[in-house]
């Protein structure tokens, strides 16, 4: 069994619409047989990394500080898959960025070069093989998400994962209305679990899936007089 943890870094929580599609893909996740834990990186609390490089240097692996980090890291060090939920900030959400940067104990002190860049690797305790992106966003378009995509490309290169692909909703918002999904949006949730599902069983989504996600729910013209 595939174990995953999921994080929704969104300061709404289960309010956002991240945490909409970050559900419907997890729930796909699930059907398909993987134990899914889910954390809200704004109810834990996360100090800023303060860059002394103790988790290196003096205490290999260990962070000396004592916060909600070190209720987690057994959990990262255990989950085979990582899914980073985020709305587009500029580029995250300060929650989400502490997190992402108080992983640095999970990382072995050597670096290589691999194919002309400086990378690293987990520790031999840390069981993760994957890392994937559910992300939402208010612009119009997908490709205002790249910066994200980036980020978990790089993440994933640096840990010495797969990165295993982005479930990308631009103009998230127009996936429900006060009575809940309209008849687009729930094709996106429903789009999200079949990704879920694909990543558990077939270790990778499908393009169509994901361009199923991504789908205009309304014009660029609608959008910008909206």
């Amino acid at each position: 069994m595939t174990r995953v943890l999921a994080i929704n870094g969104s300061a709404r929580m289960e309010r956002g619409k991240t945490d909409l599609l970050l559900k419907a893909f997890l729930e796909g996740m699930t059907d398909a047989g993987a134990e899914v834990e889910l954390v809200y990186a704004s109810r834990l609390k996360v100090e800023p990394c303060v860059g002394e490089f103790h988790c290196w240097n003096d205490a290999p692996g260990e962070c000396f500080i004592k916060d909600s980090m070190q209720g987690l890291y057994p959990k990262l060090k255990a989950a085979d898959t990582w899914v980073l939920g985020t709305p587009m900030y500029v580029p995250l959400p300060g929650d989400m960025q502490n997190l992402l940067n108080r992983t640095c104990p999970l990382i072995m002190p050597k670096l290589v070069t691999r194919g002309g860049r400086t990378r690293a690797r987990t520790r031999p305790d840390v069981r993760t093989r994957r890392l994937a992106l559910v992300a939402t966003s208010g612009w119009w378009e997908v490709g205002n998400m790249g910066t994200l995509v980036r980020i978990a490309e790089e993440l994933a290169k640096d840990l010495s994962i797969e990165y295993a692909g982005a479930l990308l909703r631009p103009h998230a918002a127009m996936m429900t209305t006060a009575e809940g999904p309209t008849k687009r949006g729930r094709r996106v949730l429903e789009a999200a679990r079949a990704a879920g599902r694909q990543l558990e069983t077939r270790g990778r989504m499908d393009p169509r899936t994901l361009r199923a996600v991504s789908m205009p729910l309304l014009s660029r013209k609608e959008y910008l007089e909206g």
